[in-house]
């Protein structure tokens, strides 16, 4: 049953150096708070998977937390590049940053695959692509029944997984809408899930097509309101255009990044 925690002690308890850690969010919903979190209290050595890494994902590479990424497109969306992502696989600052490189149907099947207690998924998605050359965990495989060409993806388990949400009530019921991604498939497939949420309410509201993790397969659930700025949550507040384009300035620059993380954790220069 799930444990309402502060963000700071849910993460304390969850996230441990090495760890393979998803923070999933698509568009919205995205677990900023929580990476930034991890961020201040300096795991290292982290596997770091996502759909679609942007710049929460920036900060924990810039910040040295992470040696390798799992993901299937990066960027810092409608902006650019990632810029400290780029700086760690060109030159290998501040640590070097070992890639493994999905498509993402590939990404999701993986969740799939490990929220289902299988130990891969087969899909065709990686036909006609070079991925399968760059990505030691694409393997091609033959229908036992068609004899057709397929491609066999292993299974994503993450030691724990992290997802923002809307609303959870107070035995740890959570309830999301609107764009939810891979967000299910990832606290179903992972070892420990901590989801952070704008509201602790007495009672959910059933809500047209909306997802509920109920109690029993999540870990923690840390009321944080304001959690997924500066993507948004629907309902509650919208994207923060801005704070994507100021990212890029920030992000940049070794020196200028560096001074936003000793603002973040509070080191002086």
């Amino acid at each position: 049953m799930a444990e309402l925690l502060s963000l700071e002690e849910a993460v304390g308890r969850l996230v441990h150096d090495g760890d393979t850690v998803a923070l999933e969010g698509f568009t919205h919903l995205i677990p900023v708070a929580a990476g930034q979190e991890i961020i201040r209290q300096g795991r290292r050595g982290l596997t770091l998977a996502r759909m679609t890494p942007d710049i929460v994902y920036d900060q924990l590479i810039g910040a040295g937390c992470a040696s390798k990424l799992i993901f299937s497109w990066g960027g810092n969306p409608g902006v650019g590049s990632l810029h400290r992502f780029r700086d760690a696989v060109q030159h290998d600052w501040p640590v070097p940053l070992e890639i493994e490189e999905h498509s993402h149907a590939g990404m999701a099947n993986r969740y799939v695959a490990g929220a289902s207690g299988l130990p891969f998924a087969v899909l065709r998605g990686y036909t006609g692509t070079d991925l399968p050359a760059q990505t030691d965990t694409i393997k091609p495989i033959t229908c036992p029944f068609t004899g057709e060409q397929l491609t066999a993806v292993p299974a994503l388990n993450p030691d724990v997984s992290i997802v923002h949400a809307q609303q959870a009530d107070r035995a740890g019921n959570v309830q999301m809408w609107g764009i939810t991604g891979v967000q299910k498939e990832a606290v179903l497939a992972a070892k420990r899930s901590l989801v952070t949420v704008e509201e602790i309410v007495e009672t959910l509201t059933p809500r047209p097509g909306a997802v509920v993790l109920p109690s029993w397969v999540v870990t923690a659930v840390a009321e944080v309101p304001g959690g997924a700025k500066p993507s948004y949550a629907a309902g509650y507040y919208e994207r923060d255009n801005a704070a994507y384009q100021a990212w890029d300035k920030v992000g940049r620059d070794r020196e200028t990044f560096t001074k936003w993380l000793n603002d973040l954790t509070g080191v002086k220069a």
